[in-house]
């Protein structure tokens, strides 16, 4: 009897920490609805709200269980301290407490609550992130309130758990107790079996991470999940990656999706390689000394579009873009949401497919079939990698030797000083490029910057950026959420495109016939509203200029993404049946897609790989809409999309022939 009576005590105070958290998630989640507001669809009205609560508080009841079970374990069934309770509950509040303050500028990054970006981030320079954090993200002042915020949850909860429970009711005999007993475990199973499917006794009728997204509205879906679910979201997501689960891969059906990469139904070769080989077409212009490949980090598209144009962002370029020897496309892609997985896709000519290409260890044992140095190479360039961050950064440096490149040069290796934590400033970057040009054979370089990034610490005004200037500008666009931020971001990016502008005219100056390609790393993390269209949230610009490069050399607004880039080149200057092996076709043979893991183009119509919604591209006019089928233009997408995913999912895992070993 003594044993139930504390067990009948524990499950009271166990009942009041699960209500505890449930109403910390329930508060934390309405507060965060509100506070962000403005990313509301405007036809979002108090039903839609209304339901988001209601589903994310099912979805809370998983989280809550959680944290109760280890008071459940530890002390009511394990006898410890009752003070040990308390402290499951302030850690559980300071927990929660603190997510809910970084949930903030994490949303208005990434438009996401907790995600994949989580765990691109372990692999990350973790001491770039917390220093970021701290001059970008005010971490210091969210953890100060954060913990304000967790000692107000310990005050309440303390008193809430001292409060008298209801007594064990008088029982004669071991068959009442033993009765008592059992109905009292059956409603605790019950309890934990509600709990655990989201508000229902059943998985079918419950609610969990997967189908909780039960309005109409982007926003509020991901408001939905609490912290806790959204880290188990990110959790599940990379287990279902490193077991193979992707969208749009098929490796049961590895040849059809290979016939459909070489557009050619009557191949049957075990070999994958035949189904990669492409033959150039022969040279369309001279061969050029230097070829630049240049990725501007977070280099969007969106200020280059009419309706920004008085935000004189993207002045550079677009005189680029203006001249006769230039070539410019809207339709293209980057390979995916992050630097890395735009430098990986480039380096070795394989699309994303959720594995992080540069911890893999074929990666560094040979030569991807598809990899971008080996092509040039034989042509007789040299290929270079410039950063203007650090060698060692996500072993980028590493696995671009590994994968060919002849030199891979680091901020620390033309003597830069760090502007940021991630790395020195463009223009030093740029100048001791041009400064090496000299003494270099005809090469090919791939550039990444680093200064359009958090934190962003440039002077600005020295640099000649009136951020006052956007401000007032940026307060006549609908939904921006914070003019005064987004416009030193902007200021920024601005600077960027100078610097990258600057370069391209001072190399052409001294190497007359050079080649450029100017593109971005990724789009996402800066956005002209809170509510961006697909096209605005994704893509980036592909400029092609110099000499021999005219309006139109491709056709216009060829469709692609990066790992169009190198096919392009070769096609460019590459003698006539030169071989070399792509996944994707070049611009001048592009299929009609442009895509990452997230997003796809075609010509017409952008849209989420993972969901059946479509929008009309912004240079799309209003009498070509009858004559744009969007189901057709999204199964087309798809299909190519899954055929190119495939094939390089089985080159990541299986090697190069479809029997699985390495070539």
């Amino acid at each position: 009897m003594k044993f139930l009576k504390r067990f009948f005590d524990g499950v009271q105070r166990d009942l009041r920490l699960f209500v505890f958290v449930l109403m910390l998630l329930e508060i934390y989640r309405g507060l965060f609805i509100a506070l962000m507001s403005n990313y509301m669809a405007e036809d979002s009205g108090s039903a839609q709200v209304a339901a988001a609560m209601w589903a994310g508080l099912r979805l809370s009841l998983k989280t809550a269980g959680a944290v109760t079970l280890v008071s459940f374990v530890a002390v009511t069934i394990g006898g410890l301290n009752s003070r040990v309770r308390l402290l499951i509950g302030a850690v559980a509040s300071l927990m929660f407490s603190l997510l809910f303050m970084l949930r903030f500028p994490y949303y208005r990054a990434f438009q996401s609550t907790f995600g994949m970006e989580v765990v691109a981030g372990l692999h990350d320079d973790i001491w770039s992130i917390i220093v970021t954090a701290f001059t970008e993200y005010g971490i210091a002042w969210r953890f100060l309130l954060a913990v304000l915020l967790t000692l107000l949850c310990i005050a309440a909860l303390s008193r809430l758990l001292i409060i008298k429970t209801i007594p064990l009711p008088a029982l004669d005999g071991k068959l009442k107790v033993a009765g008592f007993s059992c109905a009292l475990i059956a409603l605790i199973a019950a309890f934990a079996v509600f709990a655990r499917f989201g508000g229902s006794f059943t998985y079918g009728g419950g609610l969990n991470w997967e189908n909780a997204a039960v309005t109409s509205d982007a926003f509020l879906n991901e408001c939905i999940l609490d912290d806790g679910q959204a880290l188990y979201r990110a959790r599940a997501m990379a287990k279902r990656m490193e077991a193979g689960e992707i969208s749009g891969v098929n490796p049961d059906n590895i040849h059809r999706a290979a016939q459909i990469v070489a557009g050619n139904d009557t191949l049957t070769e075990e070999n994958l390689a035949p189904y990669l080989e492409r033959k150039a077409h022969g040279e369309r212009i001279a061969r050029p000394r230097h070829i630049f490949i240049i990725l501007g980090e977070t280099f969007m598209q969106w200020p280059m579009l009419g309706k920004y144009d008085e935000l004189l962002l993207a002045e550079g370029i677009k005189s680029l873009i203006a001249e006769d020897n230039c070539y410019y496309s809207r339709n293209f892609m980057p390979n995916g949401d992050f630097t890395s997985t735009a430098i990986t896709g480039l380096v070795t000519g394989l699309p994303d497919v959720n594995i992080r290409v540069n911890y893999q260890a074929r990666t560094y044992e040979k030569l991807y079939l598809t990899s971008m140095a080996a092509p040039f190479k034989e042509i007789g360039y040299a290929v270079d990698f410039w950063y203007g961050g650090m060698p060692g950064w996500d072993s980028i440096g590493k696995m671009a030797t590994a994968q060919g490149f002849d030199n891979f040069y680091g901020c620390p290796d033309f003597n830069a000083p760090k502007q940021t934590t991630w790395g020195t400033k463009d223009e030093n970057l740029f100048n001791a490029l041009l400064n090496h040009l000299d003494a270099e054979p005809p090469t090919v370089h791939l550039i990444m910057t680093t200064t359009n990034h958090p934190p962003y610490n440039l002077d600005l005004a020295a640099e000649g950026f009136d951020v006052n200037a956007t401000v007032e500008k940026l307060k006549k666009f609908p939904d921006v959420d914070d003019p005064n931020q987004l416009a030193i971001e902007l200021g920024h990016y601005w600077y960027m495109d100078e610097v990258i502008t600057n370069f391209v005219r001072a190399a052409t100056e001294k190497f007359p016939n050079s080649l450029f390609v100017i593109t971005g790393d990724h789009a996402v993390r800066c956005d002209p509203s809170t509510h961006p269209t697909i096209f605005e949230h994704q893509s980036v610009p592909f400029v092609l200029y110099g000499a021999g490069i005219t309006k139109n050399i491709l056709p216009p607004d060829a469709v692609g993404d990066h790992i169009s880039i190198v096919p392009t080149l070769i096609e460019l200057i590459a003698p006539k049946d030169f071989a070399y092996y792509s996944i994707a076709p070049s611009l001048f043979d592009s299929d009609g897609v442009g895509f990452n893991n997230a997003a796809f183009l075609t010509a017409k119509v952008a849209g989420q790989i993972d969901s059946d919604d479509v929008e009309l591209l912004p240079h799309v006019a209003s009498n070509e809409l009858n004559n744009v089928n969007l189901t057709d233009e999204r199964e087309h997408a798809l299909q190519i999309i899954s055929a190119m995913r495939t094939v390089a999912w089985w080159i990541i895992t299986k090697g190069l022939f479809f029997g699985g070993n390495d070539n």
